[in-house]
């Protein structure tokens, strides 16, 4: 199925392809139109006119590894919201996004394997294939992709300023490494609903309940009725999870989540996670437990004050001897925001001695999409994981992606997908 439209057309023109399907020159580039969405401040985000994606590096380096992609779909991330919120220290300017589907328009000169016209999925992961941890397959903390630390991403702070993909069209580096094309084009858009939740939200969730260990007949608790913590819970029951409990204080959530078959728990209702879970099943803890939230929770109860430790302790509290805690929720070593000064640092008031008597193990950190990603497609190939029916994908154009900010930080029972071309349907 071929992506492209009169608008491609018009972009592809406007730039002068090389002698090795490299671009001519930044000036070309600059003449092509492009918007993106554009972080303006606190609780602000606006879609812009933004430069042409170009093949160098963020330190403005010529790069030969790397791609533009036409984006198909793109999605907005709890982890994104984290950033409008304030609660980062995200510079006003940025182009957010880091969940990108998307056709090649146009290949750098190193580019061996991945083809023109292609429809791929991207990892959020920005990893060049190269340095030790790569190797490894953890992708997740890249060595040479962020002079700042381990790791890279799209769009994201402190990631080593990748420009995001919440815009018609991106620049993917190391392409014939991160990037992996749907074998068949025609069947990937009827699933493209799905199959967009493979740039992070579905590996995310699978990594959280891995991590966690869930097995066959596991019980299992998820913190967190999100796009995130749906996709844990979806992927427990892939693993072979008996029961999936999945606690929030929204109550659209929580009957989303029991329309898909997961055991919902209002925090609202109980300060005592035991209490809770041993009504539900009949007993006081979990095999296993996934942290689906992150630094801005709050306490259980009415009044839910935010306290950021308050699902890990939580979770040490229900989960079994010898259990293990996924925490794919994202927590930041600067959080403007916090309430108090030692939250400001990423310093948390964590009851680890409870974890240590019980010998948990926690696995946390990015999610390593690549390690991932392969398999969830086959799933969702092969119609064993309808992921954008389970945290109800709902597609809006680009140009109200404000809007779908706003209605997801109002705590919306969905997954906005942006269409910037118009290819989606409704």
């Amino acid at each position: 199925m071929g992506l492209g439209s009169a608008q491609a057309d018009r972009a592809r023109s406007r730039y002068i392809v090389g002698p090795h399907n490299a671009l001519e020159s930044d000036k070309d580039c600059a003449m092509a139109e492009n918007r993106g969405v554009v972080y303006l401040g606190q609780n602000k985000v606006e879609v812009q006119s933004i430069d042409f994606p170009k093949m160098q590096n963020p330190a403005g380096k010529k790069i030969g590894h790397a791609v533009i992609l036409k984006v198909v779909s793109t999605n907005i991330c709890g982890s994104d919201q984290h950033m409008v919120r304030g609660r980062t220290t995200a510079p006003t300017g940025m182009v957010l996004g880091h969940e990108i589907t998307g056709e090649v328009i146009e290949l750098g000169s190193d580019v061996e394997y991945i083809k023109k016209g292609d429809l791929v999925t991207v990892p959020f992961n920005v990893a060049c294939g190269r340095c030790r941890t790569c190797r490894m397959q953890e992708t997740g903390v890249c060595l040479n992709v962020n002079p700042g630390r381990a790791g890279g991403a799209f769009g994201y702070v402190d990631m080593g300023g990748w420009v995001g993909g919440q815009a018609e069209y991106v620049m993917v580096p190391y392409a014939d490494f991160n990037l992996i094309p749907f074998p068949d084009k025609d069947q990937a858009m009827s699933k493209i609903k799905d199959l967009t939740m493979l740039s992070d939200i579905l590996p995310t969730g699978f990594h959280g309940a891995v991590n966690a260990g869930v097995g066959v007949g596991s019980i299992v608790y998820v913190a967190g009725a999100g796009p995130v913590g749906l996709a844990a819970a979806a992927s427990a029951h892939v693993l072979g999870a008996a029961v999936v409990m999945i606690g929030d204080m929204n109550k659209e959530r929580l009957a989303h989540a029991e329309s898909m078959g997961y055991v919902p728990l209002d925090l609202t209702t109980s300060d005592n996670l035991t209490d809770l879970i041993e009504k539900a099943i009949g007993q006081r803890e979990v095999d296993a437990s996934i942290d689906a939230v992150g630094f801005e929770a709050r306490a259980q109860g009415k009044d839910g004050a935010e306290a950021p430790a308050t699902v890990l302790n939580s979770l040490m509290t229900v989960t079994r001897a010898a259990g293990s805690i996924g925490i794919p929720g994202l927590y930041v070593t600067e959080d403007p925001g916090a309430h108090d000064d030692a939250s400001k640092t990423g310093n948390l008031k964590m009851r680890f001695g409870l974890g240590w008597a019980k010998s948990h193990r926690f696995y946390t950190g990015q999610t390593p999409v690549l390690k991932y990603n392969r398999q969830l497609m086959q799933a969702i190939l092969y119609d064993r994981l309808p992921i954008g029916k389970i945290v109800n994908a709902t597609v809006i154009p680009l140009s109200e992606a404000a809007k779908g900010y706003a209605d997801f930080d109002k705590g919306a029972a969905k997954k906005f997908v942006l269409d910037p071309h118009g290819l989606l349907g409704a």
